[in-house]
């Protein structure tokens, strides 16, 4: 009966459910862009999260990290915990017989262990030419087998460094690579320490905190995943405050599908008066009327999810490079969600024209 009743009246109940779609595209779209946002930016984030980064701390004094520091890292961090010392310092440096600038060269154990060439082949051991990442190459037109020179020596490019496409502060992209014998200072500017997990990272840079801090602060150890933990938040923040507003228009949708069972009310009150006269009890009429609203709410659900998920095909698409990621359980939720709502809305729209309905005296529905 709810159907027949709906169907009788098309255009109005078209125009009642394409609300319900409109609000559930708007809340749907809007929370599965916001997840791929989200999983963009962590993706470029890399294993920022992963990451300590450790640092003499020059309040106190110290200005370099040792041979024994870094034997000392290793050690508290275990065998299965990447550690990788840094040399850094500003060096003259031209390309194909270019004038000199002055540039930071770096200096990195085992670089092999760390990155990956995208041109020619990393030595292991690093004890001659340089590398240099990607950005290096492409802009001043290098590849294995060019020579640079760095502080007037000429010098071989034995490899392009593949770039890591995060924000890790190992990350190859714009640096130029020498062995750590040219340096002439012993000592580190720098120590990354790469964990498998987060939960991993932070019980090293306790661990580290603890051997190597232990009488006076000596370094400064840095747990990137805070500073990752943090972004993601502020991301589900913009995500909620998107979805709130897009939520608005669901609630449009309620008030016109209540606007349109009022006037079903009012355009059927003799057949509701026929109704309760034939023994149809006050519930019974409630039963059908909060039918119809569910069913306004169901369809119109319904076409909102299945046009959300074309648009959430495009938007991981153009986003992420990959349309299948819209499978993800965020973006599930989300869909879900959204009709879940849809629905809840177009019951509660229906619940006061329902109960108007039901309380009409048969009798006096039947006078008009």
């Amino acid at each position: 009966m709810a159907r027949r009743n709906l169907t009788r009246t098309k255009v109005r109940s078209a125009l009642a459910s394409l609300g319900i779609v409109i609000g559930v595209i708007a809340i749907a779209s809007l929370g599965m862009f916001g997840v791929a946002l989200q999983y963009s930016f962590s993706e470029n984030l890399g294993g920022l999260g992963n990451q300590v980064t450790v640092s003499p701390n020059s309040e106190a004094g110290v200005q370099n990290l040792t041979e024994r520091d870094v034997r000392e890292i290793r050690r508290v961090v275990g065998p299965d915990v990447s550690v990788s010392s840094e040399k850094r310092t500003s060096e003259p440096v031209s390309y194909d017989r270019g004038p000199n600038q002055t540039e930071v060269v770096y200096g990195i154990e085992d670089p092999a262990s760390v990155y990956n060439a995208s041109e020619g082949r990393i030595p292991d051991p690093f004890q001659s030419g340089v590398l240099v990442g990607e950005t290096v190459a492409e802009n001043e037109g290098l590849q294995p087998g060019n020579t640079i020179t760095v502080n007037g020596s000429s010098m071989r490019v034995r490899a392009v460094l593949e770039s890591t496409g995060s924000f890790s502060q190992l990350n190859p992209e714009n640096r130029i690579y020498l062995p750590v014998t040219s340096f002439e200072e012993r000592g580190y500017q720098q120590v990354y320490v790469t964990a498998e997990s987060g939960t991993d990272a932070n019980e090293s840079a306790v661990a580290i905190r603890d051997a190597l801090n232990d009488r006076e602060q000596r370094v400064n150890v840095q747990e990137l995943g805070s500073i990752v933990d943090q972004i993601n938040e502020q991301f589900q923040v913009i995500n909620t405050v998107l979805v709130g507003i897009a939520a608005i228009s669901l609630f449009v949708a309620g008030i016109s599908i209540l606007n349109v069972m009022l006037m079903s009310t009012v355009e059927r009150r003799e057949e509701i008066g026929v109704l309760r006269a034939v023994g149809y009890q006050k519930r019974d009429v409630m039963k059908v009327m909060l039918m119809e609203a569910t069913l306004l709410g169901v369809f119109g659900g319904l076409v909102g999810v299945s046009v959300s998920t074309l648009v959430g095909l495009a938007i991981n698409h153009y986003t992420l490079d990959d349309a299948t990621a819209l499978f993800r359980l965020a973006n599930l939720w989300y869909l879900l969600s959204a009709f879940a709502f849809a629905v809840v809305v177009s019951v509660l729209s229906g619940l006061y024209p329902a109960w108007k309905a039901a309380s009409e005296e048969p009798v006096e529905a039947l006078r008009g």
